[in-house]
């Protein structure tokens, strides 16, 4: 139970149920694959971007790379399900991508650095999942 005192959870750490759990249900029915891998990819990169702002809390950079975290550990496991349609060689180098991804967010958090090159690589495979809207993260 949280104190009044207390600070409210960050947004990106609040798990909906009930009714929120249920309208995301209705979210995956209805947008593509491509389209929800977009949007959380674009909400983890928001929160990276973020991160780096003068103004940012403490705890902002730890709160954006763990859920650039959650978001490529889905993407694996996404990879590695018996219907995903990609061929060996692309899912090996998306492996590999995803593989550095993890290893530079822990290098980002032990270091305290700015998370540029996750920004980077995340803009740039937003491309490929929307290439006419990934030149700036939409506001989610």
């Amino acid at each position: 139970m949280q104190n009044a005192a207390d600070p409210a959870p960050h947004p990106a750490l609040f798990r909906p149920n009930g009714a929120a759990a249920a309208y995301g249900a209705v979210i995956r029915g209805t947008e593509s694959p491509r389209d929800i891998e977009y949007r959380v990819l674009a909400q983890a990169t928001g929160l990276l971007q973020a991160a780096m702002l003068p103004d940012a809390g403490p705890a902002a950079l730890a709160v954006a790379l763990h859920e650039n975290r959650a978001v490529w550990t889905a993407m694996i496991s996404d990879l590695a399900s018996p219907g995903n349609t990609w061929d060996d060689q692309g899912k090996a180098r998306l492996f590999s991508l995803a593989r550095w991804v993890l290893l530079e967010c822990d290098r980002v958090q032990q270091a305290r650095s700015a998370p540029a090159a996750l920004i980077e690589v995340n803009l740039i495979v937003m491309q490929g999942l929307k290439p006419a809207t990934a030149t700036s993260v939409e506001a989610a």
